[in-house]
């Protein structure tokens, strides 16, 4: 069985010996580092790679955000999952924008932890309900709408079954929930989730999830 590779980058050691305790719970994961800040697990994580980072954000030295950035342009392949107390909706879209693939809360209970980590590695992201309201939040604001004019430019622009893979996609529906929904092949659902990253601009699922909410394309 292979198991599910973990780093766990928090400046309060408290914390870190508690989720170590809980990941270690867990038969397939395995945590193979922790570090106190950004830049400490860069320098290990260039040693010995996870598949998923669960990563705090207030930090000395290097903080979530700047290690986010980091890891996305030098370690793409890696998940990164926040797990912090801001719960400021601005900051998930923000993260999430970034290409980070979760956002978790620390009162969230174990097996939320566990599930996240098991989405991410399974469909490259995890939306919980937290982030789904950051985002309905953010979509009824009507301040924060831009002008049609600046949504639906040529770069952007969706085709009809584009929109309706990218709204199933928003509802948190696998590739393979979306095949059966709508009655395509999953390598055909894969092929338009591509090309809606492509117009969007976005890294990730999560990424584009964030930026339809925020730009109302859904």
């Amino acid at each position: 069985m292979r198991k599910i590779k973990l780093a766990l980058c928090d400046d309060h050691t408290l914390f870190r010996v508690g989720m170590s305790t809980i990941l270690g719970q867990v038969q397939d994961f395995e945590l193979i580092l922790e570090a106190s800040n950004g830049q400490e697990l860069i320098d290990k994580v260039s040693r010995k790679t996870p598949d998923v980072v669960l990563l705090d954000l207030q930090m000395p030295v290097m903080d979530g955000t700047a290690t986010a950035d980091y890891m996305r342009e030098h370690f793409p392949l890696v998940k990164i999952v926040v797990l912090t107390m801001h719960d400021e909706d601005r900051m998930v879209l923000h993260l999430l924008e970034k290409g980070v693939s979760g956002y978790l809360l620390k009162d969230a209970d174990a097996g939320e932890v566990e599930k996240a980590v098991r989405k991410v590695m399974d469909e490259g992201v995890y939306l919980n309900e937290f982030v789904s309201k950051a985002m309905l939040r953010k979509m009824t604001n009507k301040t924060s709408v831009k002008p049609v004019s600046t949504l639906y430019n040529s770069k952007i622009l969706l085709s009809e079954r584009e929109k309706e893979v990218l709204s199933l996609i928003c509802e948190g529906l696998s590739t393979n929930e979306i095949s059966e929904k709508i009655f395509l092949s999953p390598r055909t659902v894969e092929g338009h989730r591509l090309r809606i990253l492509e117009k969007t601009g976005t890294k990730n699922t999560a990424g584009m999830v964030a930026y339809a909410f925020k730009n109302s394309l859904v």
